[in-house]
């Protein structure tokens, strides 16, 4: 669903009213507001994980060998899960993961260089490694990290909702923003009835004719 809003954070969450009555598993990115919602479950993607253990594991000259290590585990898991037909580990195998990804930080922990200490005067928070942020979230997360492997109905990525606003970022990157911004709330509302109709097998010119017929709304009662 897309939706025009000034803000980016809980405000126009709440305005948009998806998430608070939501009560199954987010997937995303680790952004802090999403956190603030904990009657949800939540799910780190995957994808921006491998994304960034390759760029940790790579960044170094000799390698984070606990990056590589990890990504490994998860790409794994992930091709476990997805040729099993429940689509997650079976109980035993879910006990032995936790312990694989802790021994992993526990031995990435030894590899970061240590944080330099704070300067005196100076305020803020401490200057830390992409390297450190990512042990740190890892380490946070570790049940949102590995829900995949544990909920059924969990994926493994968000690419699948990320692929749907690729129109909008190519609209905006090509065409620039809206005149009008009643031009810009029909742009959401319409793009997202075709999204929503083709996630339900319509083909959009069919999706367009029930709407426009007002046979689709006699049939749903929307």
């Amino acid at each position: 669903m897309k939706f025009l809003h000034p803000k980016r954070g809980l405000e126009a969450m709440a305005d948009i009213g998806v998430i608070p009555c939501y009560g199954g598993a987010m997937i995303h990115d680790c952004w802090a507001s999403y956190f603030s919602y904990d009657h949800c479950g939540h799910r780190l993607c995957g994808a921006h994980l491998l994304r960034e253990l390759t760029f940790i594991a790579d960044a170094d000259a000799d390698g984070y060998a606990w990056a590589r290590n990890l990504k490994r585990l998860l790409q794994q898991t992930c091709a476990v899960v997805s040729r099993r037909k429940r689509k997650k580990l079976n109980g035993r195998e879910y006990a032995k993961l936790p312990k694989l990804y802790r021994n992993i930080l526990t031995r990435g922990d030894k590899e970061l260089p240590p944080i330099p200490p704070r300067q005196n005067g100076k305020r803020g928070r401490i200057a830390k490694s992409d390297a450190h942020k990512l042990w740190e979230r890892l380490s946070d997360h570790e049940s949102a990290v590995l829900l995949f492997a544990k909920e059924s109905h969990v994926a493994f990525t968000n690419n699948r909702a990320e692929r749907e606003l690729r129109m909008s970022k190519v609209k905006r990157k090509v065409s620039g923003c809206f005149r009008n911004r009643a031009y810009a709330q029909a742009y959401c509302r319409i793009s997202s009835y075709l999204q929503t109709m083709a996630n339900r097998g319509y083909n959009p010119l069919i999706a367009i004719q029930l709407a426009l017929s007002g046979q689709l709304y006699a049939e749903t009662g929307e």
